[in-house]
């Protein structure tokens, strides 16, 4: 998983795609960092939401961000949508966790899932994560919409690393904490 969220962790504004405060913490090192984690991946996962915000950005950017975006593959999970139009895409209706599961093991390179709320709590409650990887934002919203607060199961998590970035922003590299008995 890969989020940025605010310091009062929500990942967008009170409205949908309300991402303005991104640019607070946008710089040479989120892009570098941003390079080199899309280097490691070999495929992108959206829920419906996020794949459409994505998909009317992506393909008339440039630079080396928007290249890698446009060129991996990608899989958007819609109940909603018929078609998928950018580059690489498959459409998958429904999301099953033993497919997620395949998909995970078939793969070289990394599967990270961007944004994609909804889609990531599902993931969450399944277990289906074997790192979280967050940057929170130097930025109090007040409103928007929570990444976290779903009725998630409980998780404890172990912390992997904690990288400030000049911005004031933190990355926070999490992994599931091993089951404790009891």
């Amino acid at each position: 998983m890969w989020n940025l969220i605010t310091l009062d962790g929500y990942f967008e504004g009170p409205q949908p795609w309300d991402l303005d405060w991104h640019n607070e913490v946008w710089g040479e090192e989120l892009e570098r960092f941003s390079l080199e984690q899309l280097a490691t991946a070999d495929l992108l996962i959206f829920g419906r939401a996020t794949y459409q915000g994505m998909a009317a950005y992506w393909p008339t950017a440039s630079g080396e961000v928007a290249e890698r975006m446009n060129g991996i593959a990608k899989i958007v999970y819609s109940r909603t949508l018929e078609t998928a139009e950018w580059a690489n895409t498959t459409l998958i209706g429904e999301l099953d966790a033993d497919g997620v599961q395949r998909i995970k093991e078939e793969g070289d390179g990394a599967a990270l899932v961007f944004g994609s709320g909804a889609l990531s709590a599902a993931l969450m409650e399944a277990d289906l994560f074997d790192e979280y990887r967050i940057l929170v934002a130097p930025v109090v919203l007040g409103a928007g919409t929570p990444l976290f607060g779903r009725g998630l199961p409980r998780r404890r998590l172990e912390l992997l690393e904690a990288q400030p970035l000049e911005s004031g922003a933190v990355i926070l590299r999490y992994a599931p904490a091993p089951a404790t008995g009891g």
